[in-house]
């Protein structure tokens, strides 16, 4: 399904009906709509057979008006540049509606991590290091985790970023293991970040969270924490998780009767996302195909997986009391499902929002960093809740005064913050 749909073609599309409305000059328009820089390189890697394996890698640079560009590197076997390309755009409006000093960036390397060795993941991350160091750095592009790397492939590439330049430079990344220049927190980050806006959504629409139920679609990060939360801060249940079997090659639906238990699963998934499906039987848990999540009986939809699950074919099978949908994953909902949305009065907290609670963290890690001083987990979620309330206050305030979609709302914050960024530098004088 996530295979049939183009994301920057999708990312550009939304940001195409915004600039109408927001009547932006043509020419800003088209400088925003596509990206500063991309770099595509190959990276070869002595496997530990002794064999030598070239890769692909990837990074793009959306758009440095607001500060450094910012933005996670994934190991993914489907990675593609268009997917690259979107990411890096949607960072750009993350960072800016999350009011944070950053710009967009997206990185990655077409590959399964599962099929490598540690030795193997290590030799690719200073590999694409190696590739790209003369054009990151903490002042001009900071890459972070996503999906399919981890803290200690972060902590590799800080390293040979460091060999490279000759000094010790733990903010040239992100998301790094504690003790190895990480911050509290950043584990908990994204997942969390998600339920700050679906507890300040509740608000805003007087839903009680105690008596709320969320379908989840994936287990990663993201999903871990969001499940956790959702439990945990707002007193609701947890109808369901999926995610990727990567023994099995295809997906999966857990639920349990009276909801399931975050924690219990956590302790049964592996680093990719994988739940130990067998031990996951013997606690009761109901397996079943892995669309089965979006059809659960919920009134908080949370998609944290990929981009482009929730579409035309899959939008109607949907709960009907289904109020909220809230994106963990970036472009889960295309803007078909936007449509049947905006129909039907769902409140979707849109993805660069509601997802921004990682990259607002890995900020957090970078100055931090700058410090060399690091605050307590409770410092960093308590900063972090603020953020994402404020953005969310932004977004709801900007939708309601021009009685827009949420998502557009979105868009026109980071678009103004942008564009006024890039006006203050003089880059649209001619001057620049």
């Amino acid at each position: 399904m996530s295979g049939q749909i183009n994301a920057f073609e999708m990312a550009q599309k939304q940001f195409d009906g915004v600039a109408k409305q927001l009547k932006l000059d043509p020419g800003v328009a088209e400088v925003l709509r596509w990206p500063m820089r991309e770099f595509s390189f190959r990276i070869p890697v002595r496997l530990d057979d002794g064999s030598l394996r070239v890769f692909q890698g990837f990074r793009v640079q959306h758009n440095d008006a607001r500060g450094p560009n910012k933005g996670g590197i994934r190991f993914a076997a489907n990675e593609t540049m268009d997917t690259v390309r979107a990411l890096a755009t949607w960072m750009t409006w993350k960072c800016a509606v999350a009011d944070i000093p950053l710009g967009g960036g997206k990185g990655g390397i077409i590959v399964d991590p599962s099929t490598l060795t540690v030795n193997e993941k290590e030799e690719m991350c200073r590999g694409w290091v190696r590739a790209m160091w003369k054009n990151i750095g903490p002042r001009n592009d900071v890459p972070a985790p996503d999906i399919g790397t981890t803290p200690q492939m972060m902590g590799w590439m800080m390293d040979e970023y460091s060999r490279l330049v000759g000094q010790y430079t733990p903010g040239v990344f992100t998301g790094k293991p504690l003790g190895g220049g990480g911050s509290l927190g950043r584990t908990e980050a994204t997942g969390y970040g998600v339920i700050y806006t679906v507890r300040e959504a509740m608000k805003h629409l007087k839903i009680d969270g105690k008596n709320s139920v969320a379908a989840i679609q994936g287990f990663g990060n993201v999903s871990q924490y969001a499940a956790a939360g959702f439990v945990e801060m707002l007193g609701g249940q947890v109808a369901c998780v999926s995610c990727w079997d990567r023994h099995d090659k295809k997906a999966y639906t857990y639920s349990k009767k009276g909801g399931i238990d975050p924690r219990f699963l956590l302790t049964i998934v592996d680093e990719y996302g994988t739940i130990d499906k067998a031990k996951a039987q013997d606690a009761g848990y109901i397996v079943e195909d892995g669309d089965a999540w979006i059809t659960k009986e919920a009134n908080v939809l949370i998609p944290a997986a990929m981009e482009g699950q929730v579409t035309s074919d899959t939008v109607g099978k949907m709960s009907k009391n289904i109020k909220i949908v809230a994106e963990g994953a970036n472009g889960p909902c295309t803007p078909e499902a936007d449509e049947f949305f905006k129909k039907n009065n769902i409140f979707n907290i849109p993805d660069f929002l509601c997802n921004a609670g990682g990259v607002t963290t890995s900020y957090f890690e970078q100055v931090q960093n700058d410090m060399n001083f690091y605050w307590s987990k409770e410092e960093v979620l308590e900063r972090l809740d603020q953020k994402m309330t404020s953005a969310f206050n932004s977004v709801v305030d900007r939708s309601e005064k021009e009685k827009v979609y949420m998502r557009d709302a979105a868009y026109m914050v980071a678009i103004d913050r942008v564009v006024k960024a890039m006006d203050l530098r003089g880059w649209l004088t001619g001057n620049a």
